[in-house]
Parts: structure tokens; sequence; C-alpha cells
């Protein structure tokens, strides 16, 4: 098993594999809804005064959450480890500075924001410096938000793509609650109401591979499952035949606050 002082090889491998797809990743990779940033940013914008929320997306990757948060007017700064991921971000959401990092070192100075956020990310850091390390970036008052988009799986095509795409028993605890901790404080949960986010059929398997463990796999391997996912859309009746399929996500979303 992994441990912060000897890392599963294979585990750090996969977390810096998206740079190597990183336009495709952009392209087919979901967004996040305006109910789950709604909810991060609820009751935060009236403790800072008049100047402009300031936020970091820790982890942003091609910026997703990135252009979400500036399109709410928030002063924003991105971190990843990944450089290709941030040029590719460079690309998509323009304007925004960029800083290589992680959650565990972040490049920036004690209280710097007001907000860090980290969409399909936590699962990648250790939790206990991560949660120290944002603590210490954020001003007194301010709040860590983590957000996963999960497949709603009770729909019987995507359960049957979630088995072709099932991790590795070491990915596991992706499915488990974030652990949190020191300074922060008062975490809550909260899921949101399905929204769907429609692809082609051959955008579907790009976003098959993009997984991490997809990008990493043998070729032989990584052909197999990508064949299985076209052969799944073309022949399960929910699918056959469709120029555009509605891929069904829930979101679900953390936040803690800083004292």
């Amino acid at each position: 098993m992994a441990t912060p002082e000897h890392p599963d090889p294979v585990t750090t491998e996969q977390a810096l594999s998206f740079g190597a797809a990183a336009a495709g990743y952009a392209a087919v990779r979901p967004t996040y809804p305006a109910e789950a940033v709604d909810w991060l940013l609820d009751g935060l914008t009236g403790g800072f005064g008049e100047r402009r929320l300031r936020a970091a997306d820790v982890g942003a990757g091609a910026g997703a959450l990135t252009a979400r948060l500036v399109e709410r007017g928030l002063e924003v700064v991105a971190v990843d480890p990944d450089p290709k991921m941030l040029a590719q971000l460079h690309a998509d959401v323009p304007g925004v500075p960029t800083f290589a990092g992680t959650a565990e070192q972040l490049p920036l100075p004690d209280a710097a924001v007001d907000l860090v956020v980290l969409g399909q990310a936590w699962h990648w850091v250790d939790p206990a410096p991560a949660s120290a390390e944002v603590g210490r970036v954020l001003a007194p008052g301010g709040r860590l938000g983590l957000l996963w988009n999960r497949r709603d799986e009770s729909e019987p095509w995507v359960a049957a793509l979630g088995d072709l795409l099932a991790p590795a028993p070491h990915m596991a605890a992706r499915s488990q609650d974030p652990r949190i901790g020191a300074p922060l404080v008062d975490a809550e949960r909260r899921t949101t109401a399905r929204w769907t986010h429609d692809l082609s059929p051959e955008d579907v398997v790009g976003l098959a591979a993009s997984r991490s463990y997809v990008l990493t796999a043998a070729p032989q391997e990584r052909q197999r499952v990508l064949g299985s996912v076209r052969d799944l859309l073309a022949t399960h009746p929910d699918t056959a035949g469709l120029d555009r399929i509605p891929v069904p996500y829930t979101t679900t979303c953390w936040r803690a606050r800083r004292p």
C-alpha cells in the first residue's frame, strides 16, 4: 500500500498521466454544474469586504472548474503539477495566472486566498499535510471546497460502462468520503440533482480513454478496453444508433472552514 513517505509508483504515474492527452481530456471531460458551485460559494461573498473573492483552483488540470470560478467574477489562480495541463488551461481560460505545485506544497503566500477548490483531485493528495497547507494559504474565514462528478450508474448502460472501466483495487479509496484535517473544521457534504453531459459516441470512448488507468495501461490493454466501450455503445439498446448520448452525473461536494 502507498504511504506518504513511499508513494505507489503506479499511482504517481497515473496522477501525472493527463498532460500527455491534455487537449483530448479538456474536450470530453464534463464541467461542474452551477448548483455545485453555488453551494461552495454560498455565504462566502459577504465576509471579505468590497474586494473580489480570491480563489485557488488546485489540481486545476485544463481548467474546467477554473472557468466556472472566473465566470462568477472571482480572482482566480490555478495550480497543477503538470505543465502540459497548465498550458492547456492557458489556451482554454486565458488570463488566469498559473503555478506549478501540489496541495501539499502550494506556491502561495500565507492567507492569500478566500477559497481553495479541488475538482476531481483530493484523492491524489496526502490529506493531513494538504489540509495544513490549505489552511496556511486560506484567509481566516476562508473555505476549502472539494468536488467529484460521478456517473449515475442507476442507468443500465452507465452501469455496464462502469464495469468496463472498473479501477484497480488500489484506486477504490476514491469512492470514500475524503479525509479533511486540521486546521479545517465544520466539514459539510452535499450531492446535486442529476444532470447530463451530452457527447457523441466517439467522445464517450474519449472520456474512457482520459481515465488515468487507461492512459497508463499497456497499449494492448488500452485497445481492449476502448474496443469494449465502442461495442457497448453500438449494441446497448439505450445507446445504439444515437448521434448524441446523454451521460448522466451527480456532483458530490464537500466544504470546510478555516477558523
